[in-house]
């Protein structure tokens, strides 16, 4: 059986980049294996992303100037790229950065 998970996505200040849609409700495919983090981001590049990936990751991770929240945590705290994603895990994407 796979490992299916449902997600809570949301992109503060980075939105444009989602058809200006800033909250996303997912359900990652199934796997063998548990998903982590990595791999949600390269799955959001290749699913969800929809245009100018260079604003959002920068080779297989964010790009600096966007923090991640895991369930309101930092997730540096959290294991970075190895997190293992949970079920209803909420992932926060936030820019930092803002052009003027």
């Amino acid at each position: 059986t796979g490992c299916r998970k449902i997600l809570h996505l949301a992109f503060g200040g980075a939105e444009l980049l989602f058809d200006g849609v800033k909250n996303h409700h997912v359900a990652l495919p199934g796997q063998s294996g548990p998903w982590d983090m990595k791999q949600l981001l390269v799955w959001i590049r290749g699913n969800m992303l929809k245009e100018r990936p260079e604003l959002f990751m920068q080779g297989d991770t964010v790009r600096p100037g966007i923090l991640v929240l895991i369930n309101d945590a930092d997730w540096e705290l959290m294991g970075e790229l190895e997190y293992q994603l949970q079920d209803q895990d909420n992932v926060v994407f936030i820019s930092t950065l803002h052009g003027g």
